[in-house]
C-alpha cells in the first residue's frame, strides 16, 4: 500500500486528522493549566489558608507551593512510565489503543475539574484530577507524535509540526473567547467578560459555578474534535517483533545503552530536558504569578490570554516555516533567548517596582509588562514545542518511533518536577512568589548551552552502527 493512501484514508487526510489532536487537546493546557483552573486554584488556595489566620504574602507562596508539589509529581511519573509504554506499544505495533484508553481517563477527569469548590474543602481533590488528566495528556502525546514521522520527509514534518502547534493554539483560542464570554464570572458573583451571567443565567456565580464548568467544557471539545483524529488516523496493525513487554524491556534498555553513542542525540534529549522543563514552568505558574503577584482579576487574565494565545498561534505557524528553511536548530535557540530575557523581567517585577526602581502608586506599567511578557511566552513556546518536535524526527529510527518519542518525553519530563520543586523550594525560602521563578533563568541556560552539541541534521547517519535492526 502506498504512503499516500493507508486503509482508504488519503495522506492529506491523516494530516489534518493528526493536527485535529492538537486542537482537541489544547484547552487543558489554555484553559486547565495557564489560564482558568491553574489561577482559580491558586487563589482559591490561598484564600483557604488566609482564613486560617495566614498573612496575604505567606499564603500566596503556600498556594503557589501546593500547585507546584502537584506539577512536580506528575511529571516524575510521565519521565518514567512515559518511556516504558512507548517501547511496549511499539514491540506490538499499536498505539492507537493506548490513545483510546487515555482519552478515557482525560475525559474523566477534565469533567472532575467542576467539584473543586471555591471554599477550599475540595483542594487536594482538584489538585490530584488536574496531575491525572495531566499525566493521561502527556502519555496520548507521546504516543500522537510518534505517528509525525510517517506524515512527510525531513523538510515537510517542520511545517507540518508547526501547523499542527499553530491549529491547536487557534483551538484553544476559539475555546477561551467560548468561556470568557459564556461562563467564567468576573468576581464571585458576578458576570462574565460579555456582560452575561454565567452559563446564560444557568450556573450559580457565588458558587464559581462558571468558572469550575471549564472542566465539563474541555471534555465536551475533546469529545467533539477528536472526531477526525480517530476517524482519518491509521496506523499498520502488524506487530514489529514478537516478545512482549520482556522484548520490549530489552529493546528500551538497548536504545538506553546506544544514546551514548548518538551524541547529536544525546545532547538534545538532555538540552531540551532542561529548556522544556523551563518553558513549562513559566506555562504552569504564568496566570499563577499574574493572580498573585500582580492580583489581576478575571478580566486582566481574559485580556492577558488573548494576547499570549493569538501571539502563540502566528509565532508558532511562522516558526514552523523557517523550520523547513533553516532547520529547527536556529528556531529553538532564538525563543530560548527570547524566553530568558522574558524569565528576567518577570523576576524583577512586582507592583510596585521594577528591578528596584520604585513606581508611581497605581502604576499600569506592570500590567503592560507581563501583558508583552505573556505574548513572548506564547509565541516563543509555540515555536520552541514544534520545532523540537521536528528535531526529534531528524533523530527518530523508523523501527522505533514511538520508542524515540517515548525518550523526547522522558527528556522533557525526566526533570519535570525540577521547574516546580524549584519553583517551590525557591518560593518557600523567600516567601515569596515572584522571586519564586528565579530558577528557571537557569534552566534555559543550560538547555541552550547543550544545544551547541546537536547536529542540525540530527544523527540519521549513526542509524546504521545501531544495533536496533532497521525495519
Amino acid at each position: 500500500m502506498s504512503d499516500s493512501m493507508v486503509e482508504g484514508v488519503s495522506l492529506k487526510k491523516r494530516v489534518w486528522g493528526w493536527m485535529m489532536f492538537d486542537w482537541a487537546t489544547q484547552p487543558f493546557y489554555t484553559l486547565g493549566l495557564t489560564f482558568i483552573f491553574g489561577p482559580y486554584f491558586a487563589v482559591s488556595a490561598a484564600q483557604h489558608f488566609m482564613s486560617g489566620g495566614i498573612d496575604p504574602e505567606t499564603a500566596n507562596a503556600q498556594a503557589q507551593t501546593m500547585w507546584s508539589w502537584g506539577q512536580a509529581a506528575a511529571g516524575l511519573f510521565i519521565a518514567f512510565a512515559g518511556v516504558i509504554l512507548g517501547a511496549y506499544a511499539d514491540s506490538t505495533g499499536r498505539r492507537m489503543p493506548w490513545v483510546w484508553l487515555f482519552a478515557v481517563i482525560y475525559a474523566v477527569c477534565s469533567w472532575m475539574l467542576w467539584f473543586m469548590l471555591p471554599d477550599g474543602s475540595a483542594l487536594w481533590f482538584g489538585l490530584i484530577i488536574f496531575s491525572i488528566g495531566f499525566i493521561a495528556a502527556e502519555f496520548m502525546l507521546i504516543f500522537v507524535n510518534a505517528q509525525l514521522p510517517g506524515l512527510g520527509n525531513d523538510d515537510e514534518v517542520g511545517k507540518i509540526s508547526g501547523s499542527g502547534a499553530s491549529i491547536g493554539y487557534w483551538g484553544g483560542f476559539v475555546a477561551f473567547l467560548i468561556m470568557f464570554a459564556l461562563f467564567v464570572e468576573s468576581e464571585a458573583g458576578g458576570n462574565t467578560m460579555a456582560g452575561l451571567a454565567p452559563g446564560l443565567g444557568l450556573l450559580d456565580s457565588e458558587a464559581r459555578e462558571g468558572t469550575r464548568a471549564v472542566g465539563p467544557f474541555i471534555t465536551i471539545w475533546f469529545i467533539i474534535f477528536m472526531v477526525p483524529y480517530f476517524l482519518w488516523v491509521r496506523e499498520s496493525k502488524t506487530p514489529n517483533r514478537q516478545g512482549g513487554i520482556g522484548q520490549a524491556m530489552g529493546d528500551l534498555k538497548t536504545s538506553l545503552v546506544n544514546v551514548k553513542d548518538r551524541p547529536s542525540l544525546f545532547s538534545f534529549l538532555i538540552s531540551s530536558m532542561f529548556y522544556r522543563d523551563a518553558l513549562n514552568g513559566l506555562y504552569a505558574f504564568g496566570g499563577v504569578y499574574a493572580a498573585l503577584v500582580l492580583g489581576w482579576s478575571i478580566t486582566m487574565l481574559g485580556i492577558f490570554g488573548v494576547i499570549s494565545i493569538i501571539t502563540a498561534a502566528v509565532a508558532t505557524q511562522v516558526s514552523g516555516r523557517f523550520d523547513s528553511r533553516l532547520g529547527p536548530r536556529p528556531v529553538i535557540n532564538f525563543h530560548i533567548w527570547v524566553l530568558i530575557l522574558v524569565s528576567l523581567v518577570i523576576i524583577g517585577m512586582s507592583r510596585t517596582s521594577f528591578w528596584g526602581i520604585p513606581l508611581p502608586e497605581g502604576s499600569g506599567l506592570p500590567d503592560i509588562i507581563f501583558m508583552i511578557c505573556g505574548a513572548c511566552i506564547g509565541g516563543a513556546g509555540g515555536g520552541i514545542y514544534a520545532a523540537s518536535r521536528s528535531m526529534m524526527v531528524r533523530h527518530t529510527h523508523p523501527a522505533r518511533p514511538t520508542e524515540a518519542f517515548g525518550l523526547f518525553a522522558l527528556s522533557g519530563k525526566a526533570t519535570a518536577f525540577l521547574a516546580p520543586a524549584l519553583i517551590g523550594l525557591f518560593t518557600y525560602l523567600f516567601n515569596d512568589a515572584r522571586l519564586g521563578f528565579s530558577p528557571v533563568v537557569g534552566l534555559f541556560i543550560i538547555g541552550m548551552i547543550l544545544l551547541r552539541w546537536v547536529h542540525p541534521d540530527g544523527d540519521r547517519a549513526e542509524w546504521s552502527k545501531s544495533s536496533i535492526p532497521a525495519p
